[in-house]
Protein backbone atom coordinates (compact mmCIF):
# COMPACT_ATOMS: atom_id res chain seq x y z
CA UNK A 1 0.00 0.00 0.00
CA UNK A 2 0.78 3.48 -0.67
CA UNK A 3 0.18 6.72 1.06
CA UNK A 4 -0.78 9.26 -2.05
CA UNK A 5 -0.73 12.88 -1.32
CA UNK A 6 -3.43 15.36 -3.39
CA UNK A 7 -3.04 19.47 -3.08
CA UNK A 8 -6.34 20.42 -2.26
CA UNK A 9 -6.12 23.53 -3.79
CA UNK A 10 -5.93 21.85 -7.20
CA UNK A 11 -6.54 18.39 -6.79
CA UNK A 12 -3.85 17.46 -8.38
CA UNK A 13 -1.73 14.56 -6.99
CA UNK A 14 1.43 15.30 -4.96
CA UNK A 15 3.47 12.34 -3.85
CA UNK A 16 3.54 8.77 -3.28
CA UNK A 17 4.85 6.96 0.42
CA UNK A 18 5.18 3.63 0.51
CA UNK A 19 3.39 1.97 3.88
CA UNK A 20 5.59 0.31 6.43
CA UNK A 21 5.79 -3.49 5.98
CA UNK A 22 4.74 -5.87 9.26
CA UNK A 23 8.78 -6.40 9.30
CA UNK A 24 9.58 -2.69 8.97
CA UNK A 25 7.40 -1.45 11.88
CA UNK A 26 8.82 -4.20 14.22
CA UNK A 27 11.95 -3.18 14.05
CA UNK A 28 10.96 0.49 14.44
CA UNK A 29 9.35 -0.70 17.66
CA UNK A 30 12.14 -2.45 18.91
CA UNK A 31 14.68 0.81 17.75
CA UNK A 32 12.07 2.88 19.87
CA UNK A 33 12.75 0.29 23.20
CA UNK A 34 16.21 0.64 23.09
CA UNK A 35 16.56 4.45 22.18
CA UNK A 36 14.49 4.66 25.32
CA UNK A 37 16.60 3.00 28.01
CA UNK A 38 19.16 5.57 26.53
CA UNK A 39 16.96 8.48 26.26
CA UNK A 40 15.63 8.08 29.87
CA UNK A 41 19.33 8.36 31.79
CA UNK A 42 20.30 11.36 29.98
CA UNK A 43 19.40 14.22 32.37
CA UNK A 44 16.42 16.52 32.50
CA UNK A 45 18.94 19.13 31.24
CA UNK A 46 20.76 17.64 28.27
CA UNK A 47 17.15 15.86 27.31
CA UNK A 48 15.89 20.16 27.66
CA UNK A 49 19.12 20.94 25.43
CA UNK A 50 18.26 18.59 22.57
CA UNK A 51 14.81 20.46 22.82
CA UNK A 52 16.35 24.06 22.23
CA UNK A 53 18.06 22.56 19.36
CA UNK A 54 14.92 21.44 17.92
CA UNK A 55 13.32 24.66 17.91
CA UNK A 56 16.28 25.98 16.24
CA UNK A 57 15.77 23.95 13.50
CA UNK A 58 12.37 24.20 13.61
CA UNK A 59 12.79 28.10 13.13
CA UNK A 60 15.81 27.68 10.31
CA UNK A 61 13.21 25.44 8.01
CA UNK A 62 9.95 27.42 8.96
CA UNK A 63 9.38 27.99 5.61
CA UNK A 64 9.94 24.87 3.91
CA UNK A 65 8.29 23.11 6.64
CA UNK A 66 5.00 25.61 6.03
CA UNK A 67 5.09 25.18 2.09
CA UNK A 68 4.88 21.41 2.83
CA UNK A 69 2.06 21.96 5.23
CA UNK A 70 0.22 23.95 2.86
CA UNK A 71 0.65 21.63 -0.32
CA UNK A 72 -0.47 18.69 1.63
CA UNK A 73 -3.60 19.90 3.40
CA UNK A 74 -3.88 23.49 2.22
CA UNK A 75 -3.48 26.04 5.48
CA UNK A 76 -2.87 29.45 3.95
CA UNK A 77 0.81 29.87 4.06
CA UNK A 78 1.34 32.73 6.50
CA UNK A 79 -0.83 30.31 8.52
CA UNK A 80 1.29 27.72 8.03
CA UNK A 81 4.47 29.33 9.26
CA UNK A 82 2.82 30.93 12.59
CA UNK A 83 2.01 27.26 13.33
CA UNK A 84 5.95 26.11 12.79
CA UNK A 85 6.95 29.25 14.95
CA UNK A 86 4.47 28.06 17.83
CA UNK A 87 5.84 24.38 17.35
CA UNK A 88 9.21 26.08 18.19
CA UNK A 89 8.07 27.96 21.27
CA UNK A 90 6.56 24.76 22.43
CA UNK A 91 9.74 23.37 22.42
CA UNK A 92 11.48 26.20 24.34
CA UNK A 93 8.71 26.40 26.75
CA UNK A 94 9.24 22.33 28.43
CA UNK A 95 13.46 23.28 27.59
CA UNK A 96 12.85 26.51 29.56
CA UNK A 97 10.01 25.27 32.37
CA UNK A 98 9.94 21.29 32.31
CA UNK A 99 12.95 20.17 34.07
CA UNK A 100 11.74 22.55 37.45
CA UNK A 101 8.20 20.98 36.30
CA UNK A 102 9.52 17.42 36.19
CA UNK A 103 11.85 18.03 39.85
CA UNK A 104 10.64 15.98 43.04
CA UNK A 105 7.88 17.13 45.30
CA UNK A 106 7.23 16.95 49.10
CA UNK A 107 3.70 16.78 48.99
CA UNK A 108 1.95 19.47 51.92
CA UNK A 109 1.46 17.10 55.21
CA UNK A 110 3.79 13.99 54.08
CA UNK A 111 6.26 12.27 56.34
CA UNK A 112 9.51 14.63 56.27
CA UNK A 113 11.16 11.81 54.66
CA UNK A 114 9.27 10.78 51.83
CA UNK A 115 8.33 12.58 48.07
CA UNK A 116 7.37 12.19 44.95
CA UNK A 117 9.04 11.41 42.06
CA UNK A 118 8.09 11.51 38.22
CA UNK A 119 9.79 9.01 36.03
CA UNK A 120 9.05 7.39 32.63
CA UNK A 121 6.70 5.91 31.06
CA UNK A 122 8.33 4.36 28.14
CA UNK A 123 7.35 5.07 24.47
CA UNK A 124 4.28 6.38 23.59
CA UNK A 125 2.43 6.21 20.36
CA UNK A 126 0.88 9.65 19.18
CA UNK A 127 -2.13 9.71 16.57
CA UNK A 128 -2.06 13.21 15.14
CA UNK A 129 -5.04 14.85 12.93
CA UNK A 130 -3.89 16.25 9.22
CA UNK A 131 -5.46 20.12 10.80
CA UNK A 132 -2.56 21.35 12.21
CA UNK A 133 0.56 19.17 11.09
CA UNK A 134 3.02 20.32 13.35
CA UNK A 135 1.62 21.95 16.30
CA UNK A 136 -0.20 19.35 17.45
CA UNK A 137 2.39 17.02 16.93
CA UNK A 138 5.12 18.89 18.91
CA UNK A 139 2.49 20.02 21.50
CA UNK A 140 2.16 16.37 22.19
CA UNK A 141 6.14 15.09 21.07
CA UNK A 142 7.69 18.11 23.39
CA UNK A 143 6.37 17.28 27.22
CA UNK A 144 6.63 13.23 26.27
CA UNK A 145 10.20 13.78 24.94
CA UNK A 146 11.33 16.24 27.91
CA UNK A 147 10.02 13.78 30.04
CA UNK A 148 12.19 10.60 29.33
CA UNK A 149 9.64 8.85 26.57
CA UNK A 150 10.66 8.46 22.96
CA UNK A 151 7.36 8.83 20.45
CA UNK A 152 5.88 6.54 17.91
CA UNK A 153 4.11 8.78 15.30
CA UNK A 154 1.03 7.79 13.17
CA UNK A 155 0.08 11.04 11.38
CA UNK A 156 -2.65 11.40 9.44
CA UNK A 157 -2.39 10.00 5.72
CA UNK A 158 -3.16 12.70 4.11
CA UNK A 159 -0.16 14.21 5.73
CA UNK A 160 2.94 11.84 5.48
CA UNK A 161 5.70 14.09 4.27
CA UNK A 162 5.02 16.18 7.10
CA UNK A 163 5.46 13.53 9.85
CA UNK A 164 8.65 12.26 7.36
CA UNK A 165 9.82 16.18 7.74
CA UNK A 166 9.31 16.16 11.74
CA UNK A 167 10.89 13.26 12.24
CA UNK A 168 14.30 14.22 9.80
CA UNK A 169 14.31 17.78 11.75
CA UNK A 170 14.58 15.32 15.26
CA UNK A 171 17.55 13.77 13.59
CA UNK A 172 19.10 17.07 12.18
CA UNK A 173 18.65 18.63 15.74
CA UNK A 174 20.81 15.85 17.21
CA UNK A 175 17.87 13.71 19.01
CA UNK A 176 19.25 10.23 19.25
CA UNK A 177 17.79 7.84 16.30
CA UNK A 178 14.28 6.22 17.70
CA UNK A 179 13.94 8.87 19.76
CA UNK A 180 11.38 10.30 17.79
CA UNK A 181 9.78 7.86 14.67
CA UNK A 182 7.11 7.92 12.05
CA UNK A 183 4.91 5.29 11.23
CA UNK A 184 3.63 5.54 8.05
CA UNK A 185 1.05 2.57 8.43
CA UNK A 186 -3.10 2.57 8.65
CA UNK A 187 -5.27 1.90 11.12
CA UNK A 188 -5.10 -1.63 11.03
CA UNK A 189 -1.81 -2.35 12.72
CA UNK A 190 -3.15 0.29 15.83
CA UNK A 191 -5.22 -2.14 18.22
CA UNK A 192 -2.02 -4.76 18.06
CA UNK A 193 0.39 -1.40 18.98
CA UNK A 194 -1.47 -0.93 21.89
CA UNK A 195 -1.27 -4.49 23.32
CA UNK A 196 2.53 -4.67 22.43
CA UNK A 197 4.10 -4.15 25.67
CA UNK A 198 6.92 -2.04 24.40
CA UNK A 199 4.14 0.83 23.86
CA UNK A 200 3.16 2.44 27.24
CA UNK A 201 0.96 5.38 26.89
CA UNK A 202 -1.33 6.62 23.77
CA UNK A 203 -2.43 10.22 22.73
CA UNK A 204 -4.88 10.88 20.24
CA UNK A 205 -6.05 14.29 18.49
CA UNK A 206 -8.96 13.20 16.19
CA UNK A 207 -13.00 12.55 16.39
CA UNK A 208 -14.86 11.76 18.64
CA UNK A 209 -15.57 8.13 17.50
CA UNK A 210 -11.61 7.88 16.72
CA UNK A 211 -10.99 9.01 20.35
CA UNK A 212 -13.59 6.03 21.85
CA UNK A 213 -12.25 3.36 19.91
CA UNK A 214 -8.87 3.98 20.96
CA UNK A 215 -9.35 4.68 24.01
CA UNK A 216 -11.56 1.27 24.76
CA UNK A 217 -8.21 -0.13 23.37
CA UNK A 218 -6.04 1.72 26.19
CA UNK A 219 -8.47 0.56 28.67
CA UNK A 220 -8.21 -2.86 27.96
CA UNK A 221 -4.00 -2.55 27.99
CA UNK A 222 -4.46 -0.96 31.19
CA UNK A 223 -2.34 2.36 29.15
CA UNK A 224 -2.98 5.78 30.03
CA UNK A 225 -4.25 8.57 27.38
CA UNK A 226 -4.86 11.31 26.60
CA UNK A 227 -7.45 12.56 23.69
CA UNK A 228 -7.76 15.54 22.80
CA UNK A 229 -11.55 15.13 20.07
CA UNK A 230 -13.91 17.80 18.37
CA UNK A 231 -15.58 20.72 19.62
CA UNK A 232 -18.78 22.96 18.65
CA UNK A 233 -17.50 25.49 20.52
CA UNK A 234 -19.99 28.34 21.93
CA UNK A 235 -19.62 31.64 21.26
CA UNK A 236 -21.70 33.88 23.48
CA UNK A 237 -22.45 37.51 22.32
CA UNK A 238 -24.33 39.01 25.10
CA UNK A 239 -26.48 42.14 25.49
CA UNK A 240 -23.97 44.36 26.85
CA UNK A 241 -21.19 43.02 24.24
CA UNK A 242 -19.17 45.15 22.01
CA UNK A 243 -20.51 44.14 19.12
CA UNK A 244 -17.97 45.42 16.66
CA UNK A 245 -15.16 43.81 18.52
CA UNK A 246 -17.05 40.35 18.64
CA UNK A 247 -18.03 40.03 14.57
CA UNK A 248 -14.70 40.90 13.99
CA UNK A 249 -12.89 38.55 16.50
CA UNK A 250 -15.61 35.81 15.87
CA UNK A 251 -14.78 36.34 11.87
CA UNK A 252 -11.00 35.81 12.68
CA UNK A 253 -12.16 32.76 15.09
CA UNK A 254 -14.45 30.84 12.33
CA UNK A 255 -12.21 30.97 9.45
CA UNK A 256 -9.08 30.17 11.53
CA UNK A 257 -7.24 27.38 9.68
CA UNK A 258 -10.48 27.67 6.94
CA UNK A 259 -12.60 26.59 9.41
CA UNK A 260 -10.84 23.29 10.34
CA UNK A 261 -10.35 23.99 13.97
CA UNK A 262 -11.65 22.34 16.92
CA UNK A 263 -11.06 25.72 18.73
CA UNK A 264 -12.87 27.72 15.91
CA UNK A 265 -16.28 29.28 17.22
CA UNK A 266 -18.83 27.54 15.68
CA UNK A 267 -22.09 28.16 17.49
CA UNK A 268 -22.86 31.60 17.37
CA UNK A 269 -25.37 31.83 20.26
CA UNK A 270 -26.40 35.58 20.25
CA UNK A 271 -28.92 37.85 22.41
CA UNK A 272 -32.05 38.97 20.50
CA UNK A 273 -31.46 42.65 21.33
CA UNK A 274 -28.02 42.23 19.94
CA UNK A 275 -28.35 39.78 16.81
CA UNK A 276 -29.62 42.28 13.87
CA UNK A 277 -26.71 44.30 14.56
CA UNK A 278 -24.04 41.14 15.26
CA UNK A 279 -25.14 39.36 11.98
CA UNK A 280 -24.59 42.16 9.95
CA UNK A 281 -21.32 42.71 11.04
CA UNK A 282 -20.16 39.52 11.35
CA UNK A 283 -21.38 38.92 7.26
CA UNK A 284 -19.57 41.98 6.72
CA UNK A 285 -16.12 40.97 8.02
CA UNK A 286 -16.65 37.15 6.70
CA UNK A 287 -16.91 38.67 3.16
CA UNK A 288 -13.85 40.67 3.47
CA UNK A 289 -11.43 37.75 3.66
CA UNK A 290 -9.27 36.37 0.81
CA UNK A 291 -10.30 33.20 -0.47
CA UNK A 292 -8.07 31.73 -2.71
CA UNK A 293 -4.17 30.02 -3.85
CA UNK A 294 -3.28 29.62 0.30
CA UNK A 295 0.18 30.26 -1.04
CA UNK A 296 -0.62 33.74 -1.63
CA UNK A 297 0.41 36.26 1.59
CA UNK A 298 -3.64 38.19 1.11
CA UNK A 299 -5.32 34.73 1.95
CA UNK A 300 -7.38 34.19 4.77
CA UNK A 301 -9.36 31.56 3.74
CA UNK A 302 -7.68 28.32 1.96
CA UNK A 303 -9.15 25.58 0.57
CA UNK A 304 -10.60 22.23 2.86
CA UNK A 305 -7.89 19.37 3.10
CA UNK A 306 -10.04 16.91 1.16
CA UNK A 307 -12.75 16.34 -1.27
CA UNK A 308 -14.77 14.32 1.23
CA UNK A 309 -14.37 16.56 4.34
CA UNK A 310 -15.90 19.63 1.82
CA UNK A 311 -18.50 16.75 0.40
CA UNK A 312 -19.36 15.75 4.45
CA UNK A 313 -19.90 19.69 5.39
CA UNK A 314 -22.09 20.61 2.29
CA UNK A 315 -24.46 17.88 3.17
CA UNK A 316 -24.53 19.17 6.70
CA UNK A 317 -25.69 22.53 5.49
CA UNK A 318 -27.98 21.32 3.09
CA UNK A 319 -29.46 19.19 5.88
CA UNK A 320 -30.02 21.83 8.03
CA UNK A 321 -31.40 24.30 5.79
CA UNK A 322 -33.93 21.35 4.79
CA UNK A 323 -34.84 21.75 8.41
CA UNK A 324 -35.20 25.39 8.94
CA UNK A 325 -32.06 27.22 8.66
CA UNK A 326 -31.79 29.79 6.12
CA UNK A 327 -28.35 31.01 3.81
CA UNK A 328 -27.52 34.88 4.31
CA UNK A 329 -23.84 34.15 2.97
CA UNK A 330 -22.18 31.18 1.05
CA UNK A 331 -23.54 28.37 1.16
CA UNK A 332 -21.67 25.87 -0.39
CA UNK A 333 -18.32 25.01 -2.62
CA UNK A 334 -16.87 27.09 -4.67
CA UNK A 335 -16.79 26.46 -8.57
CA UNK A 336 -13.61 25.68 -9.69
CA UNK A 337 -10.28 23.63 -9.23
CA UNK A 338 -9.36 22.53 -5.37
CA UNK A 339 -11.83 21.98 -2.43
CA UNK A 340 -12.79 25.39 -1.80
CA UNK A 341 -16.40 26.13 0.05
CA UNK A 342 -17.27 29.42 0.18
CA UNK A 343 -17.40 31.22 3.95
CA UNK A 344 -21.42 31.44 5.10
CA UNK A 345 -23.42 31.84 7.73
CA UNK A 346 -26.84 29.71 8.51
CA UNK A 347 -29.60 32.01 10.10
CA UNK A 348 -32.55 30.20 12.30
CA UNK A 349 -30.47 27.45 13.65
CA UNK A 350 -32.55 25.43 16.06
CA UNK A 351 -32.11 22.11 17.66
CA UNK A 352 -32.58 19.28 15.00
CA UNK A 353 -30.20 20.64 12.41
CA UNK A 354 -26.75 19.16 11.83
CA UNK A 355 -25.73 23.28 12.51
CA UNK A 356 -26.85 22.78 16.20
CA UNK A 357 -25.93 19.20 17.33
CA UNK A 358 -23.15 18.57 14.95
CA UNK A 359 -19.13 20.17 14.87
CA UNK A 360 -19.02 21.92 11.52
CA UNK A 361 -15.12 21.08 10.15
CA UNK A 362 -14.82 23.93 7.90
CA UNK A 363 -15.79 27.90 7.39
CA UNK A 364 -19.31 27.79 8.19
CA UNK A 365 -20.76 30.03 11.13
CA UNK A 366 -24.13 28.70 13.01
CA UNK A 367 -26.70 31.57 14.42
CA UNK A 368 -28.89 30.85 17.08
CA UNK A 369 -30.81 33.92 18.64
CA UNK A 370 -31.90 33.02 22.47
CA UNK A 371 -33.54 35.79 24.51
CA UNK A 372 -31.49 36.44 26.81
CA UNK A 373 -28.19 35.21 29.19
CA UNK A 374 -30.03 32.20 30.65
CA UNK A 375 -30.69 30.64 27.74
CA UNK A 376 -27.31 31.44 26.19
CA UNK A 377 -26.09 29.04 28.59
CA UNK A 378 -28.57 26.72 28.57
CA UNK A 379 -27.72 26.50 24.45
CA UNK A 380 -24.21 26.44 25.18
CA UNK A 381 -24.31 23.50 27.23
CA UNK A 382 -27.17 21.99 24.99
CA UNK A 383 -23.83 20.10 23.16
CA UNK A 384 -22.51 16.69 23.40
CA UNK A 385 -18.96 18.84 22.83
CA UNK A 386 -17.35 20.63 25.94
CA UNK A 387 -14.03 22.02 24.78
CA UNK A 388 -14.28 25.63 24.94
CA UNK A 389 -16.31 28.45 25.05
CA UNK A 390 -15.91 32.65 24.26
CA UNK A 391 -18.02 34.94 25.92
CA UNK A 392 -18.60 38.62 24.64
CA UNK A 393 -19.79 40.81 27.84
CA UNK A 394 -18.57 44.31 29.20
CA UNK A 395 -19.24 43.48 32.69
CA UNK A 396 -16.62 41.44 34.52
CA UNK A 397 -19.21 40.35 36.84
CA UNK A 398 -21.45 38.77 34.44
CA UNK A 399 -18.66 36.81 32.93
CA UNK A 400 -17.46 35.52 36.62
CA UNK A 401 -21.16 34.18 36.88
CA UNK A 402 -21.30 32.44 33.44
CA UNK A 403 -17.82 30.66 33.40
CA UNK A 404 -18.83 28.22 36.21
CA UNK A 405 -22.20 27.60 34.05
CA UNK A 406 -20.56 26.38 31.32
CA UNK A 407 -19.68 22.92 30.88
CA UNK A 408 -16.17 23.22 29.08
CA UNK A 409 -12.72 23.30 29.14
CA UNK A 410 -11.97 26.38 28.68
CA UNK A 411 -13.60 29.86 28.99
CA UNK A 412 -11.94 32.52 27.03
CA UNK A 413 -13.41 36.29 27.80
CA UNK A 414 -13.74 39.02 24.52
CA UNK A 415 -11.49 37.03 22.72
CA UNK A 416 -11.20 33.78 20.58
CA UNK A 417 -9.93 30.55 22.05
CA UNK A 418 -6.35 29.94 21.45
CA UNK A 419 -3.94 26.86 23.37
CA UNK A 420 -0.39 28.08 25.03
CA UNK A 421 2.18 25.72 25.59
CA UNK A 422 2.11 26.77 29.54
CA UNK A 423 -1.92 26.30 30.40
CA UNK A 424 -3.70 23.35 30.07
CA UNK A 425 -5.86 22.12 27.20
CA UNK A 426 -8.52 19.73 26.91
CA UNK A 427 -12.31 19.40 26.96
CA UNK A 428 -15.16 17.19 28.70
CA UNK A 429 -18.10 15.39 27.74
CA UNK A 430 -17.33 14.10 23.80
CA UNK A 431 -14.29 16.66 23.18
CA UNK A 432 -11.96 14.50 24.82
CA UNK A 433 -10.02 13.07 28.44
CA UNK A 434 -7.21 14.35 29.82
CA UNK A 435 -4.95 17.36 29.31
CA UNK A 436 -2.24 18.50 27.07
CA UNK A 437 0.44 21.54 27.79
CA UNK A 438 1.46 22.66 31.03
CA UNK A 439 2.57 20.70 33.73
CA UNK A 440 -0.42 18.80 33.26
CA UNK A 441 0.61 17.59 29.59
CA UNK A 442 4.16 17.07 30.92
CA UNK A 443 2.86 14.76 34.14
CA UNK A 444 0.03 12.70 31.80
CA UNK A 445 2.89 10.25 30.75
CA UNK A 446 4.88 10.10 33.48
CA UNK A 447 5.16 7.11 36.60
CA UNK A 448 4.04 9.02 39.72
CA UNK A 449 6.32 7.34 41.93
CA UNK A 450 5.61 7.47 46.11
CA UNK A 451 8.93 7.10 47.99
CA UNK A 452 9.43 6.86 51.70
CA UNK A 453 12.64 6.26 53.83
CA UNK A 454 14.84 7.43 51.05
CA UNK A 455 17.26 10.39 52.14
Amino acid sequence: MRFVTVNPATGRRLASYPALSPRELEQRLARAARAQTKWRQLSLARRAGHLRALARCLLARRDELAALATAEMGKPFTQARAEVEKSALVCRYYADHGPHLMATEHPAGAPANAHVAFEPLGSVLAIMPWNFPFWQVFRAAAPVLLGGNTLLLKHAPNVPGCALAIERLCLAAGLPPGVLQALLITTEPVPALLADPRIHGVTLTGSATAGRQVAALAGAAMKPGVFELGGSDAFLVLRDADVARAAEIGAHSRLLNSGQSCVCAKRFIVVRSVAREFTERLIERLSARRVGDPMAPDTAVGPLARADLRATLHRQVTASVERGAHILLGGGPLPGPGFFFAPTVLGGVSAGMPAYAEELFGPVAALITVRDEAEAVRVANDSAYGLSATIFTRSPARARRIIPQLAVGAVFINDFVKSTPELPFGGTKHSGLGRELGVWGLRAFANVKTVVGAA
